[in-house]
């Protein structure tokens, strides 16, 4: 059969043949026996309504084997044969532009070069998934391919509930991960529904269909190194011969050893994994691989004398170098965590002292004791992170609920007040108050065409946008407008496409609006073919994160949810191609909701209509929102953009005299 076939049979009338289990792939861990034998039955029924009635003997008992060696059922059978990348759009088959772009999209989530754990269906993060089993895959793109621009495909979950009539000006698609509720949020209500096969974690771009590889969070993590590297500059100097110690590097923690080398300083990032250290470093996402803590101690002191700009991976355990590096006196000047501690219990952090298989092994089996070897490698882990700074190192939580899961696990990490932590999440400290307030965020896009060159035309497009409006840019953002100009005028020599053709850079809502309209322009004339937009959830008014996005949210509201919803709201009737909403993503189920987007760009008139309505109020959203906070820059942003546009009229806050009170 053809790609195209493929495409458009969907759930097949024959089955494929069984596929043999392919241990050179990255797999997901097992997931922990949660189901009674009842919710088992349950959860073979909703896999197997997919199916024909003829097929259920023959898929009942694979099933059930994947239900109790995996913990989940992902219907490997249903793998296609094709490979899995983001090509480009004119050859997938479809009615719709859009449906197209959408499946290109979905297909780059799922590249073995971009995917976590490509079989299981999940992008990054230990558990962020585009699709629970393979019969969604198959399902989701055919309806796709048979979409017209007067429908809309609606998802719950993981799950293509069908596509409804509707009309050229609604979303092609509406997604939903993971809405659940309030009381059903708990971590292993996420165990036991998501085994159910009726819910999944999306976690921000993965079941939004969004995510673009490190990349997507390489620049942000630029800026925070470079900016923490501003904190600690005591007479203007960078961060030449300066270490940063971290850990993690998987789909969005791969993204840290070439920030520090963009950055300038010497990074030491920690991975257990092994397959993981082999696809970053075979990436040139990391320098070095060092699998000896002493070697590791003799290359950073090299490194440090020689004032060298390099990133090394240490396969082994993060605990062992913080404690390693205070024995040694190896001085730390910048130090953070980003393990997946949203997902502590199943593969999200491995507690120090056990192998991999031990760990794999005991969380599935013995999960209890696998809790306490975790709430043990925390405590020491903040122990020895403690020791560092009381000589100096500034440590900021990475926005992985890494300072959340330790206070749980009764770590020192709480300040003398007894409420806050002792050390700062990097939204508190550096995002927030540099960018986020004043609606600077993480504007991507991707050439649907798949070409390098379309990539490097949009580079050239976006850095002549950014410089002639740093020109008359107000002092309070030059900072971050040179900073996002440099960023893209060394994007093409960073190298860092992983998948598609894709790129990102932090602007603001007149920047975002700006070169969306350039590069509208631009398919108009021919220059370049189609551009979807979007972003990270990670950003100005997307997502509701009290220890993240909305940390330096100070009037006690930082536990709502209200912004999120509104953000994909009014993106959907603004001109949005696809909405997500999410529970769950970046620091844990239950613990924020997330909302994103994706638009296509043909070059049409309507598009550019299209692109000023959504992305002005998908940046002034939040803004609005952080300056009823009180937060001075956002106050600032806000006033600017009601000026801009006369049609904003936005409530302000008033200040109190601090002496009435």
């Amino acid at each position: 059969m053809t790609f195209h076939e493929q495409i458009q049979e969907g759930i097949p009338s024959v089955l494929p043949q069984p596929k043999p289990y392919e241990t050179d792939i990255n797999h997901a861990p097992k997931r922990k026996e949660i189901l009674s034998a009842e919710e088992k039955k349950l959860a073979l029924r909703n896999a197997l309504r997919y199916f024909e009635p003829q097929h259920h003997a023959e898929l009942v008992k694979e099933f059930s084997h994947e239900l109790e060696t995996y913990g989940r059922i992902y219907m490997y059978r249903l793998r296609p044969d094709y490979r899995m990348y983001a090509r480009p759009i004119s050859e997938y088959p479809g009615i719709s532009g859009q449906a197209k772009a959408i499946m290109l999209m979905i297909q780059n989530n799922l590249d073995y070069a971009v995917a976590q754990h490509p079989h299981e269906l999940i992008t990054y993060g230990g558990n962020g998934a585009v699709f629970s089993n393979w019969a969604q895959y198959r399902l989701t793109m055919k309806y796709l391919s048979e979409m017209t621009d007067e429908q809309t495909l609606v998802m719950y979950s993981g799950h293509p509930m069908g596509l409804f009539p509707s009309h050229r000006e609604a979303p092609r698609v509406v997604v939903t991960n993971g809405m659940m509720i309030p009381n059903y949020s708990k971590p292993d209500d996420w165990e036991k529904f998501n085994a159910l096969g009726v819910t999944q974690y999306g976690q921000m771009t993965a079941g939004s269909y969004m995510y673009i590889g490190p990349q997507g969070i390489v620049h942000g993590t630029t800026i925070t190194v470079l900016n923490g590297g501003r904190k600690i500059s005591k007479n203007g100097e960078g961060l030449d011969g300066k270490v940063f110690v971290t850990s993690g590097l998987g789909g969005m923690s791969g993204a840290q050893p070439k920030a520090g080398n963009i950055a300038g300083c010497i990074t030491v990032c920690a991975e257990v994994n092994p397959k993981a250290v082999h696809t970053r470093h075979s990436q040139g996402w990391v320098d070095e691989v060092v699998t000896d803590i002493n070697e590791l101690v003799k290359r950073v002191r090299s490194a440090k004398a020689n004032k060298e700009v390099v990133s090394i991976a240490y396969q082994g355990n993060v605990v062992d170098v913080w404690e390693e590096f205070d024995k040694q006196n190896i001085y730390i000047d910048l130090g953070s965590d980003q393990t997946s501690l949203h997902n502590p219990w199943a593969g999200g952090y491995y507690p120090v002292g056990l192998s991999l298989e031990e760990a794999n092994t005991m969380m599935a089996e013995n999960p209890e004791q696998f809790k306490e070897k975790v709430h043990a490698s925390l405590r020491r882990q903040a122990d020895a992170i403690n020791k560092h700074t009381a000589k100096g190192t500034y440590f900021f939580d990475y926005g992985n609920a890494f300072l959340l899961e330790a206070s749980r696990a009764g770590a020192d990490v709480m300040a003398a007040n007894g409420i806050d932590f002792k050390y700062p999440s990097y939204v508190q400290d550096i995002m927030g108050p540099m960018c986020f307030d004043y609606g600077f965020g993480p504007f991507r896009w991707v050439c649907a065409s798949g070409k390098p060159e379309d990539l490097a035309k949009t580079d050239v497009i976006a850095a002549n946008i950014l410089e002639e409006m740093a020109k008359t840019a107000p002092d309070e953002i030059k900072q971050q407008m040179q900073d996002n100009i440099k960023w893209i005028r060394g994007a093409q020599e960073n190298k860092l496409v992983v998948g598609s053709q894709a790129r990102i850079l932090y602007a603001d809502a007149e920047g975002r609006i700006n070169i969306a309209r350039a590069f509208n322009e631009a398919i108009a004339k021919g220059e370049i073919g189609y551009v979807i937009l979007g972003r990270d959830h990670h950003d100005v008014s997307g997502t509701d994160s009290p220890y993240r996005e909305t940390s330096n949210i100070y009037d006690g509201s930082r536990f709502t949810a209200d912004m999120a919803i509104h953000n994909v709201i009014g993106d959907s009737f603004r001109g949005a191609t696809w909405v997500s909403i999410h529970n769950g993503g970046g620091v844990g189920w239950g613990e924020v909701i997330n909302g994103g987007f994706g638009m296509v760009l043909d070059g049409s008139a309507d598009a550019s209509r299209r692109l000023g309505s959504m992305l002005f109020w998908d940046v002034n959203n939040g803004i609005a929102r952080r300056s009823w906070a009180r937060n001075d820059e956002a106050i600032f942003a806000i006033k600017r953009a009601m000026e801009a546009q006369p049609l904003l009229k936005v409530t302000l806050p008033n200040k109190v005299d601090d002496t009435l009170l």
